[in-house]
Protein backbone atom coordinates (compact mmCIF):
# COMPACT_ATOMS: atom_id res chain seq x y z
CA UNK A 1 0.00 0.00 0.00
CA UNK A 2 2.77 2.45 0.96
CA UNK A 3 4.51 1.65 -2.65
CA UNK A 4 0.88 2.16 -4.22
CA UNK A 5 1.16 5.99 -2.77
CA UNK A 6 4.61 6.45 -3.69
CA UNK A 7 3.65 5.95 -7.39
CA UNK A 8 0.80 8.05 -6.93
CA UNK A 9 2.51 11.12 -5.57
CA UNK A 10 5.55 10.55 -7.55
CA UNK A 11 3.10 10.76 -11.32
CA UNK A 12 1.15 13.66 -9.84
CA UNK A 13 4.42 15.82 -9.74
CA UNK A 14 5.20 14.93 -13.13
CA UNK A 15 2.03 16.01 -13.80
CA UNK A 16 2.01 18.69 -11.97
CA UNK A 17 5.74 20.01 -12.88
CA UNK A 18 4.54 20.49 -16.47
CA UNK A 19 2.05 22.67 -15.90
CA UNK A 20 2.04 24.65 -12.58
CA UNK A 21 4.90 26.06 -10.19
CA UNK A 22 4.51 27.58 -6.83
CA UNK A 23 5.26 31.04 -8.35
CA UNK A 24 1.92 30.24 -10.53
CA UNK A 25 -0.43 28.90 -7.78
CA UNK A 26 -3.68 30.86 -7.32
CA UNK A 27 -4.97 29.77 -4.05
CA UNK A 28 -4.92 31.94 -1.25
CA UNK A 29 -4.52 29.23 1.98
CA UNK A 30 -2.98 26.40 2.28
CA UNK A 31 -5.13 22.93 2.37
CA UNK A 32 -5.67 21.71 5.71
CA UNK A 33 -5.23 17.65 6.09
CA UNK A 34 -8.39 17.39 8.12
CA UNK A 35 -10.53 19.33 5.61
CA UNK A 36 -9.44 17.36 2.19
CA UNK A 37 -11.05 15.33 0.41
CA UNK A 38 -9.37 12.08 -0.78
CA UNK A 39 -10.89 9.84 -2.93
CA UNK A 40 -9.68 6.67 -5.10
CA UNK A 41 -11.45 6.28 -8.21
CA UNK A 42 -11.34 2.46 -9.74
CA UNK A 43 -12.77 2.55 -13.14
CA UNK A 44 -13.09 -0.76 -15.84
CA UNK A 45 -12.88 0.58 -19.13
CA UNK A 46 -14.43 -1.48 -22.43
CA UNK A 47 -11.10 -2.82 -24.30
CA UNK A 48 -12.15 -0.99 -27.41
CA UNK A 49 -12.48 2.70 -26.01
CA UNK A 50 -9.22 2.24 -24.10
CA UNK A 51 -7.12 4.93 -26.37
CA UNK A 52 -9.52 7.43 -26.51
CA UNK A 53 -10.52 7.13 -22.89
CA UNK A 54 -6.60 7.57 -21.74
CA UNK A 55 -6.47 10.51 -23.99
CA UNK A 56 -9.87 12.19 -22.44
CA UNK A 57 -8.88 11.21 -19.45
CA UNK A 58 -5.17 12.93 -19.44
CA UNK A 59 -6.73 16.05 -20.86
CA UNK A 60 -9.31 16.56 -17.70
CA UNK A 61 -6.30 15.86 -15.36
CA UNK A 62 -4.26 17.76 -16.73
CA UNK A 63 -6.88 20.69 -16.66
CA UNK A 64 -7.78 20.11 -13.30
CA UNK A 65 -4.93 20.60 -11.75
CA UNK A 66 -3.79 23.62 -13.54
CA UNK A 67 -6.92 25.93 -13.64
CA UNK A 68 -8.19 24.16 -10.50
CA UNK A 69 -6.46 25.65 -7.19
CA UNK A 70 -8.66 22.99 -4.84
CA UNK A 71 -7.64 20.39 -6.82
CA UNK A 72 -4.51 19.39 -5.57
CA UNK A 73 -4.33 16.11 -7.24
CA UNK A 74 -6.33 14.14 -10.33
CA UNK A 75 -3.66 10.98 -11.02
CA UNK A 76 -4.82 8.69 -13.57
CA UNK A 77 -2.96 5.06 -13.89
CA UNK A 78 -3.99 2.19 -15.17
CA UNK A 79 -2.99 -1.88 -13.61
CA UNK A 80 0.10 -3.23 -14.79
CA UNK A 81 -1.97 -6.20 -15.75
CA UNK A 82 -4.85 -5.45 -16.97
CA UNK A 83 -4.79 -2.10 -18.79
CA UNK A 84 -8.66 -1.57 -18.76
CA UNK A 85 -8.64 -1.37 -15.46
CA UNK A 86 -8.03 2.35 -14.15
CA UNK A 87 -7.32 3.75 -10.36
CA UNK A 88 -7.37 7.52 -10.32
CA UNK A 89 -5.92 9.54 -6.88
CA UNK A 90 -7.82 12.34 -6.43
CA UNK A 91 -7.34 14.97 -3.33
CA UNK A 92 -8.99 18.13 -3.26
CA UNK A 93 -8.75 20.89 -1.26
CA UNK A 94 -12.19 20.35 1.00
CA UNK A 95 -15.61 19.28 -0.02
CA UNK A 96 -16.04 22.84 -1.74
CA UNK A 97 -13.12 22.78 -4.28
CA UNK A 98 -14.30 19.03 -5.43
CA UNK A 99 -18.21 20.12 -5.58
CA UNK A 100 -16.66 23.16 -7.97
CA UNK A 101 -14.77 20.77 -9.79
CA UNK A 102 -17.95 18.85 -10.79
CA UNK A 103 -18.91 21.96 -12.49
CA UNK A 104 -15.65 22.91 -14.59
CA UNK A 105 -16.15 22.40 -18.45
CA UNK A 106 -13.64 20.08 -19.01
CA UNK A 107 -14.96 18.19 -16.16
CA UNK A 108 -18.20 18.00 -17.87
CA UNK A 109 -16.72 16.94 -21.22
CA UNK A 110 -14.79 14.39 -19.50
CA UNK A 111 -17.88 12.12 -18.21
CA UNK A 112 -20.58 12.87 -21.03
CA UNK A 113 -17.86 11.73 -23.75
CA UNK A 114 -16.51 8.37 -21.79
CA UNK A 115 -20.12 7.72 -20.52
CA UNK A 116 -20.18 4.42 -22.79
CA UNK A 117 -16.92 3.92 -22.54
CA UNK A 118 -17.10 3.04 -18.73
CA UNK A 119 -18.14 -0.44 -17.67
CA UNK A 120 -17.64 -0.26 -13.88
CA UNK A 121 -16.90 2.49 -11.59
CA UNK A 122 -16.44 2.65 -7.56
CA UNK A 123 -15.74 5.85 -5.90
CA UNK A 124 -14.13 5.31 -2.56
CA UNK A 125 -13.70 8.02 0.24
CA UNK A 126 -10.39 7.62 1.93
CA UNK A 127 -8.69 8.93 4.99
CA UNK A 128 -4.80 10.34 5.49
CA UNK A 129 -3.17 8.23 8.00
CA UNK A 130 -0.23 10.21 7.80
CA UNK A 131 -1.04 13.53 6.95
CA UNK A 132 2.33 15.41 8.41
CA UNK A 133 4.30 13.41 5.61
CA UNK A 134 1.95 14.34 2.72
CA UNK A 135 3.84 18.00 2.09
CA UNK A 136 7.46 15.95 2.23
CA UNK A 137 6.47 13.31 -0.41
CA UNK A 138 5.48 15.73 -2.78
CA UNK A 139 8.33 18.05 -2.11
CA UNK A 140 10.95 15.15 -2.55
CA UNK A 141 9.44 14.00 -5.82
CA UNK A 142 9.76 17.41 -7.50
CA UNK A 143 13.58 17.19 -6.64
CA UNK A 144 14.32 13.69 -8.26
CA UNK A 145 11.75 13.81 -11.30
CA UNK A 146 12.98 15.22 -14.30
CA UNK A 147 10.50 16.32 -16.46
CA UNK A 148 11.13 16.34 -20.30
Amino acid sequence: MKQIFIVLGMLFMVISCKTTTKDSYQGDEAASPDEMLIRISEIKIHQAYLSEYISILKEEAEASVRLEPGVISIFPMFQMEDSTEFRILEIYRNKEAYESHLKTPHFKKYKTTTLDMVESLKLTDMEAIDEETMPDIFLKLRSVVTVQ
